[in-house]
């Protein structure tokens, strides 16, 4: 089974799939089997397969081991709005079961898997959280702040509610600079450094054309090695 790595940010927009993409790229040279999962996407557009999610189909691509769509990307809604308002105009309860079923599927296969999260930690489902997935399964979490005004309170709240829940462990974070004009970004990043207790596993500058393979080289990712 592979490990799992839950990647949730302070608030939607603010670079989850950069990052999830980029942790893929990261892996990859370690010789790992690495797969790449979102498990609820709103905001997607009808193909000839059905319907698709960017953020799903940029982690089907970083991936280097092949999943169909519907494991990578379980619930797929069209309207980009909250999910389980999403869900309910489309007739659909999403299940955690189901999810957790998808993401073992997965990592059967795999050595990594990659989970982007919807919008942030406290995502609301029709009967609760998209964080009691992460939860249920016990995965490592990677929260990115996106570096702008208002991002201390909501980088310290979301780690608090990860922290008291004890069912998951944050193990890093990244610093994201989603407002070029955010400032001072060095203080705010010791800040965030100093009360996360986690290490800040790097900073992606303001990309006016965000990269994976390139964010991937600005991140340090020292998590142990899942074969070892």
């Amino acid at each position: 089974m592979g490990y799992g790595l839950f990647i949730t940010g302070t608030d939607t927009g603010v670079g989850k799939s950069l990052v999830a993409c980029a942790l893929v790229e990261k892996f990859k040279p370690r010789n790992l089997k690495v797969a790449g999962m979102k498990p609820v996407a709103s905001g997607s557009i009808m193909t000839h397969a059905g319907l698709r999610n960017d953020d799903a189909l940029a982690l089907q691509a970083a991936a280097n081991i092949e999943a169909d769509y519907a494991i990578i990307n379980p619930y797929c809604f069209a309207p980009a709005i909250a999910p389980h308002l999403a869900a309910s105009d489309a007739g659909v309860v999403i299940s955690i079961e189901h999810l957790k079923a998808c993401y073992q599927h997965l990592a059967a296969d795999a050595d990594v898997v990659i989970v982007e999260g919807a919008g942030g930690w406290k995502v609301p489902l029709e009967t609760g959280y998209l964080s009691d997935f992460p939860e249920l399964l016990g995965l490592d979490v990677i929260l990115v702040v996106g570096m702008r005004l208002g991002c201390l309170n909501h980088a310290l709240l979301t780690a608090q509610a990860i922290e008291s829940a004890g069912k998951c462990r944050l193990v890093g974070w990244v610093a994201n600079v989603i407002d070029p004009q955010f400032s001072p970004l060095p203080a705010n990043v010791e800040f965030l450094s100093a009360r996360l207790r986690v290490p800040c596993l790097g900073e992606i500058p303001h990309l006016r054309a965000p990269n994976s393979k390139s964010a991937a080289d600005l991140l340090d990712i020292s998590l142990p090695n899942p074969r070892e």
